[in-house]
């Protein structure tokens, strides 16, 4: 055998065990952020959009003054909004892009630490009060920014009437 083919299957083998360890490195980071991803309950991400698509149909529903014994017609439409938002946000379709995006932000050894955190009591705890947490501060924020809708309508309404004043 020729010292160029010896070579050249060299080199091809070389890069054959490259490629499988990387591979191998990447399989292992993208389970590691799926592994994060299921501790942190991420499959539970679209479930308020959900909810709140059902509230839009029970709410026209309810506008619509439908009888009780349509009930049935807002249990079907429902389902088929559920089939509509599990064809774009289903986990199935949300995971893949999420793997992407922690694997993207943390190296698998960061997500190694955030799984054992999230497997701590401590990380049990804030799991599972995050939720919540989450909530409160929305809510919490509302309110302060309520205080400011005024002065920022105030704003825009000046802006504009500025923005009138300098057209040719």
């Amino acid at each position: 055998m020729s010292t160029f083919r010896v070579q050249t299957l060299r080199a091809a083998a070389l890069f054959i065990c490259i490629s499988s360890s990387a591979f191998a490195d990447s399989a292992s980071h993208a389970g590691s952020a799926e592994r994060f991803l299921q501790l942190a309950n991420a499959d539970r991400l679209a479930v308020p959009v959900y909810a709140q698509v059902q509230q839009m149909f029970a709410q026209r529903f309810a506008e619509a003054q439908a009888p009780d014994t349509k009930k049935a017609l807002l249990e079907r439409y429902q389902a088929q909004a559920n089939t509509a938002l599990d064809k774009a946000i289903g986990w199935d379709k949300l995971k893949p892009d999420l793997v992407a995006l922690y694997t993207s932000q943390f190296s698998e050894t960061e997500l190694n630490q955030l799984i054992a955190f999230y497997e701590s009591p401590l990380g049990k705890k804030m799991l599972s009060k995050l939720p919540e947490l989450n909530a409160r501060s929305a809510q919490l924020t509302q309110v302060k920014l309520e205080s400011a809708v005024p002065e920022v309508n105030n704003l825009l309404s000046e802006m504009t009437a500025e923005l009138e004043k300098q057209k040719p």
